[in-house]
């Protein structure tokens, strides 16, 4: 096994444990926000782990980035899908995600009452589970 088939698949199988983190943390702001319950040390937690959950799959796609062969940097990288897409969609698309999350994250804990705790949670992680599905399923076949 090579390097960067340890990481490509280490990447691959990480992104389910983010998403399935994500939608808890999702389902349980929704309830909160729409359900007027009190935002408790679960439910930090959970944000807080669904948040560190994202930034593990960043890094791990930086690593990924800089010895991917599918990265590459010549005048036909924005001509050929696949190498377009990893080069450049993938990675924005994620970044935009990430920082969606982390913005909620924050807006989450600089809130005073519960209600917007759970709101900032709810729209900010959507929008980020939204677009990191949308970049998963860009992915070139």
């Amino acid at each position: 096994m090579t390097l960067y088939s340890f990481f490509k698949e280490f990447h691959s199988g990480f992104r389910y444990i983010v998403i399935v983190l994500v939608l808890l943390a999702l389902v349980r702001a929704f309830m909160g926000w729409l359900g007027k319950r009190p935002y408790g040390e679960g439910n930090r937690k959970l944000n807080l782990f669904a948040m560190i959950s994202v930034h593990t799959q960043f890094l791990l796609g930086i690593i990924l980035f800089f010895i991917s062969p599918m990265v590459q940097f010549s005048k036909d990288t924005m001509k050929n899908p696949i190498t377009r897409y990893f080069t450049v969609e993938h990675w924005v698309i994620m970044l935009i995600a990430i920082a969606l999350i982390t913005i909620g994250h924050s807006k989450s804990k600089k809130a005073a009452l519960p209600e917007a705790k759970h709101k900032a949670i709810a729209i900010f992680y959507l929008i980020g589970i939204i677009l990191i599905s949308v970049g998963i399923m860009l992915i070139p076949q």
